[in-house]
C-alpha cells in the first residue's frame, strides 16, 4: 500500500516538473531524491513511460554531449490532472493537519 502512495506522490511530483518545463529522468531521480526519496533507474522510468502511455506525458529525443537523451513535457490532460491533484492534497492536509 505504501509503495503505491509514494509513487502516486512521485507521479504528482513528476507532473508538477514537467507542466514548468522538460524534464529527464535524472533530473526527476535527483530532484525526488531531495525530497527525501529513494528512486532507481528501475524506478523512475517504467513510472515515467506509464505516465507517457497514459497520455500525461510526451517525450521527445535530444542529444546532448553525443548521448540520447529522452525529455519529458507534461500533456494538457496531465496538466489537468495535476490541477486535480492540488486541490485534492490541499484538501487533504487541511484536513489532516488542521487548520
Amino acid at each position: 500500500m505504501m509503495r503505491r502512495v509514494l509513487l502516486g506522490f512521485m507521479g504528482i511530483h513528476i507532473l508538477h516538473h514537467a507542466s514548468r518545463g522538460e524534464v529527464t529522468g535524472t533530473f526527476m531521480m535527483a530532484e525526488l531524491s531531495r525530497h527525501g526519496y529513494k528512486v532507481s533507474p528501475g524506478t523512475i522510468y517504467p513510472l515515467l513511460h506509464k505516465m507517457e502511455e497514459m497520455g500525461l506525458l510526451r517525450s521527445r529525443t535530444e542529444v546532448r554531449n553525443g548521448r540520447r537523451v529522452r525529455l519529458y513535457r507534461a500533456t494538457p490532460k496531465g496538466e489537468e490532472l495535476l490541477e486535480e491533484a492540488r486541490e485534492k492534497v490541499r484538501e487533504l492536509c487541511t484536513e489532516i493537519l488542521g487548520d
